[in-house]
């Protein structure tokens, strides 16, 4: 019994020895991850000389006022009104990207048609397609049609499912739903529709929160997009409005306005992913549950 409980105590101090090298090593890294958002939430709160002159995050005193002047903008127009022209087209290319996405991820999953596996095949290729080699052709094809400076060229790409890794990520989703599940909706009188209403989707929340995760980042921080198609200052979404805050002619840059602002467009996207984190987790890990 004594040898039992030796060899215990030591299988037992082994295994703390090593979770606290473990969390130790994680801890560090998670320390070094998250400096940069706390240096940023600090830099708010400083001076420019402040700023440049030291590299701890805890700010000397607490003053509001570079969110205060930082949200007024040097212009006609607050942040009040580059939010919501950015909410503007974001809110629609989700809607648009949920819907498009899941119509055409439901098509590959559940039906068969001639070319299937062509046309799957020319969906995933869209994935390595870079950006730019269509900047110009959209450019182009919105000029022509007059749609320069509005949403549109943001929002409209998306009711046609332009998003192939969202497509995928459903596929991927549904294929790890039983058929049996269609099957018996079949027989108790459900269409198509009614299935993928019914059935399906109230099992694919979880991939569809986390394309609405994804969709909500890289549309909220796009900066190339609304460059090219919105001239406007009046129509400015946050992106841009910050470029613009970078007031290069006169020489005098606010920095803890810029940073202050910076944060509060960082906030709508922490918000989101911290509220859905349980399902954002769920839906990633069960995208590769079945090939």
């Amino acid at each position: 019994m004594n040898g039992l409980s030796k060899l215990e105590r030591r299988r037992r101090r082994r295994n703390l020895i090593s979770a606290l090298i473990r969390y130790g090593i994680l801890t560090a890294v998670a320390l070094v991850m998250i400096y940069p958002i706390l240096w940023l939430v600090g830099a708010t709160f400083k001076t420019n000389n402040e700023i440049f002159t030291t590299v701890n995050f805890i700010p000397k005193r607490i003053d509001f006022t570079p969110y205060i002047e930082g949200w007024k903008t040097r212009t006609q127009f607050t942040f009040t009104t580059f939010f919501l022209n950015t909410f503007q087209y974001v809110i629609p290319k989700i809607l648009f990207c949920l819907v498009s996405s899941t119509l055409v991820a439901y098509g590959f999953a559940r039906f068969q048609f001639p070319f299937k596996k062509f046309f799957f095949s020319l969906l995933m290729a869209t994935m390595f397609l870079p950006a730019v080699v269509t900047r110009i052709p959209l450019y182009l094809l919105w000029k022509n049609l007059g749609l320069l400076d509005t949403y549109v060229p943001l929002i409209a790409p998306t009711i046609f499912a332009n998003e192939p890794f969202f497509v995928f990520m459903l596929i991927q989703f549904l294929r790890s739903i039983p058929t049996y599940l269609d099957e018996a909706a079949t027989v108790d009188g459900c269409n198509s529709f009614e299935i993928l209403i019914r059935i399906l989707l109230p099992a694919l929340k979880p991939a569809i929160v986390s394309c609405t995760i994804f969709q909500f980042i890289w549309s909220f921080n796009d900066f190339l997009g609304p460059l090219i198609y919105v001239t406007s200052l009046s129509k400015y979404p946050v992106a841009l409005a910050l470029k613009m805050s970078i007031d290069q002619s006169s020489g005098i840059v606010e920095w803890n306005q810029i940073l202050a602002m910076s944060f509060l467009a960082l906030l709508p996207a922490l918000i989101l992913f911290f509220a859905a984190q349980k399902y954002f987790v769920e839906g990633i890990t069960s995208t590769g549950a079945k090939g």
